[in-house]
């Protein structure tokens, strides 16, 4: 049995459909596990993705996101339907609680995975490594393994007409599980789309000579539906704020297009996004490490060449 733990507010983030897609892949029955306030609408929308059940954690011990409650809910979830493969999403939640939950279970966790296969019955996990630069293959011996998968990585699952069931499992808390909790969330200054689950990312670095000029970056990124991401040295100089970050120190994406405006290539920058099905770079430069990783290359002022990209990924819309 493999169990997905869920995320999402009103709806099931994109992340979770991936989850479970992978989790349909690899054969075998499926379960789903979702927590919090929002469990049972969460539940609803991920019993027609193909899985066989739907536990739901919900009342004030979860009703704000406490990380202890989180890990006792999935745990029991484990227990209750037999599990021997856990998949969160790499986010930062699903870090948080993937990694207590190992140290609890005393299970193997394979971190920021991008592939799964099968070779002989065990189960290879594939994960970049020295920043984008190798991949391991890793194998958990221990008796239930733990991934966290890195979004955009895995097809997300196709619906079922039929509807799994849904199932409340009571969950027993402890007094340390209750003594801290989230009092509130506050929603980024960002774009609408975000950014690790963006199927396009345009990004600025320092090549745009000022914040005054990231609203070219902001019109592209407009019209091609996109999400805004920039470097660690424009975040840094506080032109953008850290949410956009992309980088070993911000956030790792894997777009299906992710275009580098003025980014000279870091290797921490690198890091965050060399896992793109296609990269475009501009840049001044030819010699920017930038050009080692992209497919495509405009060498050129950034300046000069966004606002003549816009104009015709405007018209081709047209």
């Amino acid at each position: 049995m493999h169990l997905v733990v869920l995320e999402g507010d009103d709806r099931l983030r994109k992340i979770s459909h991936e989850a479970i897609g992978a989790a349909r892949a690899l054969g075998g029955p499926v379960a789903a596990v979702a927590v919090g306030k929002d469990a049972r609408k969460l539940a609803e929308e991920a019993s027609h993705l193909g899985v066989s059940q739907v536990l739901t954690v919900e009342g004030p011990e979860v009703s704000a996101y406490a990380v202890r409650a989180w890990v006792r809910a999935v745990e029991t979830a484990v227990a209750k339907s037999g599990a021997t493969l856990v998949l969160f999403g790499a986010t930062s939640q699903g870090k948080e609680v993937a990694a207590r939950l190992a140290g609890r279970l005393k299970a193997g966790l394979a971190a920021d995975v991008t592939a799964i296969s099968q070779d002989g019955g065990a189960l290879v996990f594939r994960r970049p490594i020295y920043a984008g630069k190798a991949f391991a293959e890793v194998r958990l011996i221990s008796k239930v393994g733990i991934a966290t998968l890195r979004p955009n990585a895995f097809s997300p699952a196709a619906k079922d007409a039929e509807a799994a069931q849904i199932e409340p499992l009571a969950v027993s808390f402890e007094a340390k599980d209750l003594d801290g909790k989230a009092t509130g969330f506050e929603a980024g200054s960002g774009g609408q789309v975000e950014l690790t689950e963006a199927e396009i990312i345009v990004s600025g670095g320092r090549g745009l000579k000022g914040p005054e000029n990231f609203h070219l970056i902001e019109e592209l990124a407009k019209e091609l539906g996109a999400a805004v991401g920039a470097s660690r040295a424009v975040v840094d100089a506080g032109w953008r704020p850290h949410t956009e970050q992309v980088g070993q120190t911000g956030k790792t994406v894997s777009p299906a297009l992710y275009i580098a405006c003025g980014i000279s290539g870091a290797v921490q920058h690198m890091a965050g996004m060399s896992s793109s099905k296609l990269i475009v770079a501009i840049n001044k430069d030819p010699e920017a490490p930038i050009f080692q990783v992209a497919d495509y290359g405009v060498v050129g002022d950034a300046i000069e060449v966004l606002p003549a990209m816009t104009e015709a990924v405007r018209q081709l819309r047209a």
